[in-house]
């Protein structure tokens, strides 16, 4: 997740494009009463990137000659076979540097083969090699398993793969959780906006000095392009593919770059391609903030809920926890402070799915008495940290590929800001007065994005099935409508129900995805599974 969905990464950042899919069962580090979460699973943090496996021979310096590349493929966990690729730095000079890309196969087990079926879990940052790893069983159903080797792999950025770097432990423990240059200065007033920028250009600048040309390379753009030469490496006329989250987003470019290429596309948690910035942040902010009364809603109706009275008096008590650790900011056991940035972190990570709902009680409470360690573990598990190490470079990955996925003003308009953070405050009062001011992160960051987020329409492409869940706070409903709608061959899936994708989450969804990529079944209507 170019103008980026933060503005700062953790300390003042928004919610847009907060888009991982999780899912399974992990467990959360360092907390105690936080672990074993159902339907929840961290999307990185197994992989070391260590050094590239053994890679094909070098390839013509060519786009046809990156696609014929012969993996070596190599055991690694779980029965299943690894291996990098290589992929042009920049797909307009296919004859200049290269990057390589981690690739994870689970070999189809039945003796019906249909193809290879890509999987995305998410992100931008996640890990797609660490969630086939870790979630395989849970995320791809048996017959699918059957059917199709199943592939994972790392975009180009993230993980294995040629990784976005900027600094060390210590540098994103002071970089998430230090002192903030903007303490004590009013929010969105001309000196805040100016520390902001400060923090926001000393991280851009140590990303620039640690990864070099990589930060200016890894926009879905080039991702797709990357997907469409591992399609051809496995030896696929057609791509299968099954994208969460923003994994829709690198689908629906998919199609429309090569319709004709278009196979089996499942997008579950849809994103839309033309919204904007603005548009984004408003949408996630009012997503979350319905979630969390849906959460207030649910909790009211159980013995031990640390809020009491109706539901906007529970919403209230929310709010004037996080104002308490907006005026005072807490410190953790192990000397981290904790913002009301961090806290609304804390605060969002449960709201991906119902069954985590439960863990915030257990932060409420502990926040009510000024102890910040839940709300520092669920910080954790979202960072990917633990232990004081950060187990993937995900907050990394997210801000480089944000930052040029969304086109960048030539100036940063203040008075703009203002007003949208105004807009933000009234529609969701809880949580919207602390979400505004988003383009400041990527104004900041070395690399200006140039990315246009128009309308997708895959002309000519196959039917591409479109998974919305009406709850879900990190990918709005509306926008897997919106897709649905300008995708030519799109059809809508809806999941009436909370939480984030719904593949997953419901076996109508799951029933009716495993016929279309089995049988090329496409729904006559919309099921609306629930």
């Amino acid at each position: 997740m170019t103008h980026p969905p933060v503005a700062a990464r953790g300390r003042r950042r928004t919610l847009a494009l907060i888009v991982l899919a999780l899912s399974a069962t992990v467990a959360l580090t360092g907390c105690a009463g936080l672990a074993n979460l159902p339907g929840l699973a961290w999307l990185g943090g197994s992989s070391d990137a260590g050094e590239p496996l053994a890679l094909p021979e070098a390839p013509e310096g060519t786009i046809a000659g990156f696609g014929a590349q012969k993996p070596n493929w190599t055991p690694c966990e779980g029965g299943m076979v690894c291996a990098d690729v290589y992929a042009p730095l920049d797909w307009e000079d296919p004859a200049g540097e290269t990057v390589t890309l981690r690739l994870v196969k689970h070999e189809a087990t039945g003796s019906q083969r249909l193809g290879t079926l890509f999987v995305n879990p998410g992100g931008p940052g996640a890990s797609g090699v660490d969630y086939v790893k870790n979630n395989f069983g849970y995320a791809v159903r048996p017959e699918l398993q059957r059917a199709y080797d199943v592939i994972g792999w790392d975009p180009r950025g993230v993980g294995a793969s040629t990784p976005v770097q900027c600094l060390d432990a210590a540098g994103m423990d002071e970089y998430l959780f230090g002192q903030d240059k903007a303490a004590g200065l009013e929010r969105g007033s001309d000196a805040w906006i100016d520390a902001a920028l400060a923090n926001e250009a000393e991280f851009g600048a140590a990303c620039a000095a640690a990864s070099g040309d990589l930060i200016a390379h890894v926009s879905t753009a080039s991702t797709v392009q990357d997907l469409d030469m591992l399609r051809a490496i496995v030896g696929d006329a057609k791509l299968n593919y099954l994208g969460f989250s923003y994994g829709t987003y690198i689908g629906a470019r998919y199609a429309d770059a090569f319709p004709k290429n278009v196979g089996r596309l499942v997008l579950d948690g849809a994103m839309d391609p033309s919204a904007g910035m603005g548009e984004v942040v408003r949408a996630q902010t009012m997503g979350f903030e319905q979630a969390l009364r849906a959460y207030a809603t649910d909790c009211l109706q159980r013995r031990g809920c640390p809020l009491t009275g109706s539901v906007d008096a529970a919403m209230g008590q929310i709010g004037q926890l996080l104002d308490r650790v907006d005026a005072n900011p807490l410190q953790g056991s192990d000397g981290r402070t904790l913002t009301v940035n961090t806290a609304l972190t804390a605060i969002i990570t449960p709201l991906y799915s119902k069954d985590m709902w439960g863990y915030l009680d257990e932060l409420f409470t502990t926040l009510a008495t000024d102890d910040a360690d839940v709300a520092l573990s669920l910080a954790d598990f979202y960072y990917d940290r633990e232990g004081g190490k950060y187990l993937s470079n995900s907050t990394e990955a997210f801000t480089a590929i944000n930052c040029l996925d969304y086109p960048s003003a030539a100036t940063l308009d203040r008075a703009a800001m203002r007003e949208n953070a105004t807009a933000l405050a009234a529609a969701a009062p809880t949580i919207g007065r602390f979400q505004g001011y988003g383009d400041v992160g990527c104004s900041a960051w070395p690399v200006q994005g140039a990315e246009t987020r128009e309308p997708v329409t895959g002309a000519g492409a196959a039917p591409i099935l479109v998974v919305g869940t009406t709850g879900d706070p990190a990918t709005p409903y509306q926008w897997a409508e919106s897709l649905a709608e300008q995708l030519e061959s799109g059809v809508l899936i809806t999941y009436v129900g909370e939480g984030h994708t719904a593949t997953t989450s419901s076996d109508c969804v799951a029933d009716t995805v495993v016929d279309y990529f089995i049988n090329g079944a496409v729904p006559t209507s919309d099921p609306r599974c629930s």
